[in-house]
């Protein structure tokens, strides 16, 4: 499968190409959102490109503190990244992790707020739908690099691995359950179930309930979906994405259940 292309010398990536295509895509949609809740819907262009930038170095960071086991069998692990600061920025090898993304984005999104005084909660609840839908078009820069795929299967929907970009001790196994596949379809479910919601109930939605149920739904199919992972991150013995997943699930669902939980006398 051809991963990239040249203009001259220098190496266009399909990976980075789908990336930009989520991000204009989520700002697209962000934009409508705005302008449907009464918000200037031109500051997103603005707020894109700290997001962007932001998302970028929580994922990264995500992977150094995290690397998974075919890296740290390659000699990169989380020493190896602090010791060699020109690796640890290169991310044109690989190695960007969504909740880093997601946490450095939503930081990032509270300072631009704080400071330009708009709603955090607002915006948000605005960007969370739109963060769903660009995860599920980047999803499938991962079918372009041929990686997150999950364990070996004959179903009918199974995807051949090329042997170079099979695991270590799966060299023999050529069909993979398309986990990016799974992964982008619920996201582009969770998408459409945050764009519903506050359509359909308008009266009992408050602000950053969007956000809450984004905190709920995508970290639990990114928990589900990791029991298919080959190449899950461990620290200690623990699966690091499935632990931090599921308390952000509780801590969301808790969250969300005592704002609405009926005040009674």
């Amino acid at each position: 499968m051809i991963q990239s292309f040249f203009i001259g010398t220098f190496e266009i990536r399909f990976y980075g190409i789908i990336l930009m295509l989520g991000a204009l895509a989520g700002v697209l949609l962000a934009q409508k959102e705005a302008k449907k809740r009464g918000q200037d819907p031109e500051i997103l262009w603005d707020m894109m490109l700290w997001l962007l930038v932001a998302g970028i170095i929580g994922a990264r960071l995500w992977h150094v503190f995290t690397p998974p086991p075919s890296s740290i069998a390659q000699g990169f692990t989380t020493e190896y990244y602090l010791t060699h600061p020109l690796d640890l920025i290169n991310t044109r090898n690989g190695g960007l992790g969504i909740p880093g993304a997601i946490i450095g984005g939503l930081l990032t999104l509270y300072i631009y707020t704080r400071k330009n005084k708009l709603s955090f909660l607002q915006w948000a609840d605005i960007a969370a739908p739109s963060l769903a839908l660009a995860q599920a078009i980047g999803r499938w820069g991962n079918f372009v690099n041929q990686e997150l795929y999950g364990a070996p299967t004959s179903l009918p929907w199974k995807i051949f691995i090329d042997v170079q970009h099979r695991l270590s001790g799966f060299a023999e196994q050529a069909y993979y359950h398309p986990l990016f596949l799974y992964e982008s379809l619920w996201n582009l479910g969770n998408m459409a179930l945050l764009l519903w919601i506050p359509r359909r109930f308008p009266e009992k939605i408050k602000k950053g309930d969007i956000l809450l149920l984004y905190l709920i739904i995508y970290p639990l199919g990114r928990f589900l979906l990791d029991f298919l992972r080959l190449d899950a991150s461990m620290l200690n013995g623990i699966n690091a994405n499935q632990t931090v997943m599921a308390i952000v699930i509780l801590l969301a669902s808790f969250t969300l259940f005592f704002r609405h939980r009926d005040k009674k006398e």
